[in-house]
């Protein structure tokens, strides 16, 4: 990107031309760092997925699904209502239903490389503090 942007600066001469060059390249290393920065994590008793912030007790049972049965919930098992976190380039997920009865989301998809260690952390979270 920095190649072309100092190619299109090229006949306004040499300073813009190195401009160009140098902040095209920082705009292409930002873009890049950042594609794939969605974060899932578990925070105290809230599931923190991208944007969204959902608290544990509002869901229920954790679903882990391999590549396969992962590309069938992205597709034909998919519900319009979901919450779909969707990374393409990852293959597995994590399927949680949705139990508070005031939100129409009836589950939430989250592409994750470590579907066990989610759930397992969901678990954790709804357990209470001894």
């Amino acid at each position: 990107m920095g190649v072309a942007l100092a190619l299109i600066l090229l006949p306004f001469g040499t300073l813009p031309l190195l401009g160009g060059l140098v902040g095209g390249t920082a705009v292409a290393a930002v873009a890049a760092s950042s594609y794939g920065s969605l974060r899932i994590r578990v925070v105290g008793d809230s599931l923190i997925a991208g944007e969204a912030k959902i608290p544990v007790a509002a869901l229920g049972e954790a679903e882990v699904l391999d590549a396969e049965e992962a590309r069938a919930w992205r597709t034909y098992k998919a519900d319009t209502r979901a919450f779909l976190l969707l990374r393409a380039y990852i293959p597995t997920a994590l399927r949680v239903e949705v139990t508070d009865p005031a939100d129409p989301t009836p589950y939430l998809y989250l592409s994750t490389r470590d579907p066990q260690r989610l759930a397992e952390a969901l678990r954790a979270a709804r357990q209470p503090a001894a």
